[in-house]
């Protein structure tokens, strides 16, 4: 786990980075996070959130954003890592260990490199922690006078370790180096005299007297401009030396040594330096520098990371087409004077029609490079492996090994030295290779949206692009960041110079042909992904054909068994295979997703109409599991389809917390699956989806239902079910109620009790007569709604069903407070409390019963006792998260309480109802 501040404030896990939501969330997470582990009060959070005046409920917006970021810190278990966000009285603190915040390493680290003697070390240590910051600090969080000032102070120490960096790259005679490093940073910031003194001495010293003199008069003509002052007294020392075209102050470069066949006992360095172009019988056998690359900062850092120390092996893994070549060769190139050895390149051919080279023809053309005559090239793998080994011993080396298929096909071709750096690219994540040889990962991904349109305008023209802004973003996430079908479609527009980019966009948005679209002669996507997918095992290809199938975006092992008509166990071995050939992507703890265009290349592999159906019924059962797990004891909601096909193993619920929140996770991809049955006819298994999912529905009522309970009533009418028809639109006419949409409730609601009746659903009809006691009391019928509830009480106590007839006394007691009748309301939800133990109710129905208690008693005039009985399901509500619950109860406190700490609980709650709906 990471806690960033130098660059955009965010939270990363092994799993990704957490969603931490708008600007004042991560505002108040960065204030937090600048004093660990000490208290920060209300007053000063408050002033970091809000530049101006604070809103009257500044404390429970602080409250609500607290209590997300608890939410979002638990499920990343945040505790496993000693990390923990308490309250201390008025304020918060974040305990944590400090070495978890990128801010504190980067201070550890330039502490360490400002007392390092050697100023190779020192360089070492700046690079590493300049490589921590990956944009401008604090970025994403308001614009407030504290963060602002947080933020300068961060940039000011960064641009004093730059200048550090370029002193101790000085002191080792690397004036170009140093060059390098300042340039950038004195042209973003050209008013900063220091960057500006330190950029000309390090010109002068590199031999660029004029450059340096050049750079003062621009700099002396921006600060008369935009200062109206002279420059300072270091920046005119730094003038008076150029000017001699002296060294007085020069630092003490490395003394000449005699001519050595060996290179400097220095370890390469990792920083990114300035092309170069090869010295006069250098080996350099890397590909051409690509073109049109861009953006990749992270990746480069990383390599350059794993690149540090004694004979690194650098591992680069992603799946095909993400850049992965591109990258290391643009790497090498700006890093080939780190390696005076020599830059060896071979191409391993993993993913290729024309097969793979023979490893002894590898080491022949290394050896060769280095030097050996062709006849005394061992004719032995073994020989000429140990041969290459031997040369390497006292070299500083690059050897690249692109596209390796597996471990062993790479062990024979490293180098021996200590000094050498190895990198690797694969689609597959080589895990012998880490195991073996201690191979450092570095994952490449797809790029984002930006990187991406940048890429297009490298291809296409900055001109075309920008005329097309939007479009070229669209354009850009319709490839999903792949590169290579970013260039692919770059390359169709630039043969087409009359198509915009928005007609692009249009024809790639039809999924049926995005594929073709983005192929073009020997190359593109499904070339890619064709010699990926037929490297694979036979296994893992099977479940790949069928994981096209999967109407969801995400698959657990279940789903993936059923699709593939296989057992949980052979499917996760079979995702493991594909996670590692970066087909799959793992998602968190049991979860799979693939990108776009491999699903869309997944689709097209023969699998059989068959699998949709499987995967089907495993989610039928699987939701019928959840509601069993949700609502223990209640009737089962439906019976199984008569063509059902039974799946080899069903997900299984340890109790209600359990399922509801598989239920929060799936709910699209459930949205998803039934509009798939839907599409495919399935209309049994389409409203039984639906109607499995009623105790989510219930929970969170207000989350936009509607549409799916529309799409579950239109397959129960095709299916010919009136017995679903009825639940459906007892189900559908409570949501629109709840949403206040009391006449288009009311003809789905006074439908369902007479479809129920005329199929002899007992329970059913007792359901939705309560369902349609609501919307009559809201549309002014109270007498009419008591009468529905007491008639569906009766009902339910006719058949056993202890829970139905729970619910109706409690509706019925709530029709009676609206009408004043303390009494009878309060005889009637005692009763319903009664009815079954208080560890057999739900906690909906007991948060909700205990409330009209408190409100009936408030009424009868007894206010110690409804106010305690109020605050008892408050707190129940709360605690297990039933948020409308918790409002009720806390809203009916507040008409008898002024407690600011009963509003603010209100107030909590409510934001949270609010942001859901």
């Amino acid at each position: 786990m990471e806690f960033r501040l130098l660059g955009a404030v965010s939270v990363a896990t092994g799993a990704g980075v957490l969603p931490l939501g708008p600007a004042k969330r991560r505002s108040l997470l960065a204030a937090l996070l600048l004093r660990p582990n000490h208290p920060v009060p209300v007053e000063q959070l408050t002033a970091t959130l809000w530049d101006q005046e604070p809103p009257a409920r500044a404390r429970g917006v602080i409250q609500g954003h607290v209590s997300r970021l608890r939410a979002l810190l638990a499920d990343a278990e945040a505790d496993m890592f000693g990390v923990e966000l308490v309250t201390q009285g008025t304020a918060y603190v974040l305990r944590m260990p400090e070495s978890l915040l990128d801010a504190h390493r980067f201070e550890e680290l330039v502490t360490l490199a400002r007392g390092r003697r050697a100023p190779a070390d020192a360089v070492a240590l700046y690079q590493e922690a300049l490589a921590l910051w990956q944009g401008p600090a604090l970025t994403g969080t308001c614009p407030s006078r504290p963060l602002r000032a947080a933020a300068e102070a961060l940039e000011e120490a960064r641009l004093a370790s730059v200048e550090s960096l370029a002193g101790a790259c000085a002191r080792l005679g690397e004036h170009e180096r140093a060059v390098a490093v300042l340039r950038a940073e004195a042209s973003a910031h050209p008013l900063r005299e220091s960057l500006s003194a330190a950029l000309m001495r390090a010109l002068q010293r590199a031999g660029r007297r004029t450059e340096a003199l050049d750079w003062f008069h621009r700099t002396r003509r921006l600060l008369a401009d935009e200062l109206g002052v002279d420059p300072g007294r270091e920046l005119a020392d730094a003038y008076a030396v150029a000017l001699r075209g002296t060294g007085e102050d020069k630092v003490a470069s490395v003394v000449a040594s005699p001519p050595s066949p060996s290179p400097p006992p220095s370890p390469p360095g990792v920083a990114l330096g300035t092309p170069q172009s090869p010295a006069p019988g250098a080996i350099d056998l890397l590909p051409r520098m690509p073109r049109g690359f861009h953006g990749r900062a992270g990746e480069l850092t990383a390599l350059s990371r794993a690149a540090a120390g004694e004979a690194p092996v650098c591992l680069v893994t992603g799946p095909a087409g993400v850049g992965k070549t591109a990258l290391v060769t643009h790497w090498a190139h700006r890093n080939r004077e780190q390696f005076p050895g020599g830059l060896l390149y071979a191409d391993l051919r993993g993913f290729s029609d024309t097969g793979e080279p023979a490893l002894l023809e590898v080491l022949r053309a290394f050896l060769l490079a280095l030097g050996v005559a062709p006849r005394r090239v061992p004719e032995s793998t073994g020989a000429a492996s140990a041969l290459f080994r031997s040369l390497c011993a006292d070299r500083q080396s690059l050897v690249v090994l692109d596209n390796a298929r597996a471990s062993e096909q790479v062990r024979e071709l490293l180098p021996g030295g200590a000094r050498c750096v190895t990198v690797v690219t694969s689609r597959y994540r080589l895990r012998g290779l880490i195991a073996s040889d201690a191979a450092r990962p570095v994952p490449v991904d797809v790029l984002e949206p930006e990187d991406g349109t940048a890429l297009l305008a490298a291809v296409l023209g900055t001109e075309r692009v920008r005329a097309e802004e939007v479009a070229a973003r669209r354009l850009a996430e319709l490839c999903g960041g792949l590169p290579l079908a970013l260039r692919v479609a770059a390359a169709r527009l630039a043969d087409q110079p009359e198509s915009s980019l928005g007609a692009m966009c249009a024809e790639l948005s039809d999924e049926s042909r995005r594929l073709s679209l983005l192929d073009v002669e020997d190359t593109g996507v499904r070339a890619a992904l064709r010699l990926t997918v037929h490297r694979l095992p036979a296994d893992a290809a099977r479940q790949f054909a069928h994981l096209g199938r999967h109407p969801g975006r995400y698959v657990d092992r279940y789903a993936a068994a059923a699709l593939a008509d296989t057992d949980p166990a052979a499917a996760e071995a079979a995702l493991d295979k594909l996670t590692a050939a970066h087909l799959v992507v793992r998602a968190g703890s049991g979860r799979w997703t693939l990108h776009d265009l491999v699903r869309l290349y997944a689709r097209d592999l023969d699998a059989g109409a068959e699998a949709l159906l499987r995967v089907l019924d495993q989610l039928v059962t699987t939701v019928l599991a959840a509601a069993d797990a949700a609502e223990p004891g209640d009737e089962s909601c439906f019976s199984l389809p008569a063509d059902f096909r039974p799946p080899r193993a069903t997900r299984e619920f340890a109790g209600r917390e359990q399922a509801m929140a598989w239920y929060a996770a799936e709910r699209d991809d459930l949205t998803l699956a039934v509009a798939a049955a839907n599409c495919a006819g399935q209309h049994g298994r389409t409203w039984r989806i639906v109607l499995g999912m009623w105790p989510r529905i219930v929970w969170r009522v207000r989350d936009g239902w509607a549409p799916l309970l529309r799409t579950a009533l239109e397959a129960a009418r095709a299916d010919g079910d009136p017995r679903a028809e009825s639940r459906v639109l007892a189900l559908l006419g409570w949501v629109l109620t709840e949403e206040g949409r009391f006449g288009e409730a009311l003809g789905h609601l006074e439908a369902a009790p007479v479809l129920a009746a005329r199929v002899r659903d007992t329970r059913g009809e007792a359901t939705a007569l309560i369902n349609l006691s609501l919307a009559q009391a809201a549309l002014g019928g109270p007498d009419e709604a008591a009468e529905g509830c007491a008639l569906a009480a009766e009902l339910a106590h006719s058949v056993g069903d202890r829970h139905t007839e729970r619910l109706a006394l409690c509706h019925l007691a709530r029709h009676r407070l609206d009408a004043g009748e303390w009494q009878a309301a309060h005889e009637t939800a005692v009763a319903a409390l009664d009815l079954e133990g208080p560890a057999e109710a739900s906690v909906a129905s007991r948060v909700l019963l205990l409330t009209a208690i408190g409100e009936a008693l408030l009424g009868m005039g007894d206010e110690t006792e409804g106010i305690r009985r109020l605050e008892n399901a408050a707190l129940e509500a709360e605690t297990c998260g039933y948020d409308d619950g918790a409002v009720r109860a806390l809203g009916a406190l507040l008409r008898v309480s002024a407690d600011a700490g009963v509003q603010a609980r209100y107030d909590t709650a409510m934001l949270r109802l609010m942001t859901r709906t």
